[in-house]
């Protein structure tokens, strides 16, 4: 782990334009520990399904350490980038994450039924998680161009809609209901925290929540999911095999667990325990005291987010204010979804657990996510600065 304490150390201690220690602590911490966790759960979880799939139980172990040197780099570069680059070039890369959407559809690898990832070699790209990094790019920098029409026009609030739609469309054809909720409520959120008009808002939340009610209810496998999901037990062998499985686990886990690395449900009972389950796994191998430790450092990490957009927005800087107001807002209902599907309290959407779960796509998007919240925070706290500077001057 020496690896990650250089990182950390050289992001503690980076000197910029003469600031020192100006990115944020909290944050880098808060990364650390869940980087740390998901890197441990990750090989308790995945050893019995590598062994028989792969003949190798590390094998899974072993491309998340590759994932995660790669996150760094991704980490390095976006902690580095000006975010007038961002706010440049937000109107390009929205255009580039469609092309990708309709290019996955064309030549993407089909997985479990799925049309969602492009072939990289040995690894798959999901490019639904650039996409969504990119569209919320382009709707902070929308809501600082039209900041006015958003709030008195309805045309200003109906266009990025529009944009979401396209997206929404082309994410669904692959299929990938998940992503386009968590898409769908930022953009909600984020809309509100605009100054979009209460009408408005209620009305978006009313047309989307009605269409995923549709989408759920004529589609076979997405009902099953939601049936299975009111009553598991009814079906425990069949569509409630996978939520009773993460239940049991829950159970196990009691209040302070059976010891790590003894996991009953991960001896290939419980379905993707490393991926959209792993919450179970650290359920029963940790206990509620670790359960409520992770909660703990993702609220954490959750409202320095929200904070930093805060202030962003209060020193002027809206795109940068928005564009971390996204962020967080993402963060918080991915992991809402993820934790709340493994222990029955929503339907099962197939999100990864924030830097927990086993998904390269995910981890690296996650990673230049929270680079560019360091970056927000350093731009913000050195123009403070700054203007503090100049106010003694004179």
């Amino acid at each position: 782990m020496n690896w990650l304490v250089s990182v950390k150390s050289k992001l503690l201690s980076n000197n910029d334009n003469g600031a020192s220690s100006i990115y944020d602590p909290v944050i880098i911490y808060c990364i650390m520990l869940l980087i740390g966790v998901g890197f441990v759960m990750v090989t308790s979880a995945s050893m019995p399904v590598a062994e028989r799939l792969f003949n190798n139980p590390f094998h899974f172990t072993l491309r998340h350490g590759i994932f995660l040197g790669l996150s760094f780099i991704y980490l390095a570069v976006s902690v580095s980038l000006p975010m007038a680059w961002w706010k440049k070039a937000n109107p390009y890369l929205l255009l580039a994450g469609m092309a990708l959407l309709v290019l996955v559809l064309l030549i993407g690898r089909e997985v479990n039924g799925s049309q969602r990832w492009i072939g990289l070699g040995p690894f798959n790209m999901q490019v639904a998680e650039i996409a969504k990094l990119y569209f919320f790019s382009y709707l902070a920098g929308y809501l600082v161009r039209k900041r006015d029409e958003v709030k008195e026009n309805f045309m200003g609030f109906v266009k990025p809609i529009i944009v979401f739609v396209v997206y929404a469309g082309l994410i669904l054809m692959q299929p990938d209901l998940g992503t386009v909720v968590v898409m769908f409520v930022t953009t909600v959120g984020l809309l509100f925290l605009a100054g979009a008009q209460l009408w408005q808002f209620f009305m978006l939340l009313m047309a989307g929540g009605g269409l995923i009610v549709l989408l759920i209810v004529f589609s076979p496998y997405r009902w099953a999911r939601v049936t299975s999901f009111w009553d598991p037990w009814d079906d425990p062998f069949g569509k409630g095999y996978q939520l009773v499985q993460s239940l049991m686990a829950y159970s196990r886990g009691s209040w302070w667990g059976q010891g790590l690395g003894n996991s009953i449900q991960k001896q290939e009972y419980l379905p993707e325990a490393h991926t959209d389950f792993i919450f179970s796994v650290i359920a029963e191998e940790t206990g509620f005291i670790g359960v409520l430790s992770i909660l703990a450092i993702l609220c954490v990490l959750v409202f320095r987010a929200l904070i930093i957009g805060k202030k962003a927005l209060q020193s002027g800087k809206e795109y940068e204010g928005y564009f971390a107001l996204a962020i967080g807002i993402w963060f918080a209902f991915q992991t809402m979804v993820n934790i709340g599907a493994s222990a029955g309290i929503l339907p099962t959407k197939g999100l990864t657990l924030p830097f927990v779960s086993y998904g390269g796509s995910s981890m690296l998007m996650m990673t230049i996510a929270i680079g560019i919240l360091l970056r927000i925070d350093f731009e913000v706290k050195l123009a403070t600065r700054q203007a503090t500077s100049g106010g003694r001057k004179k």
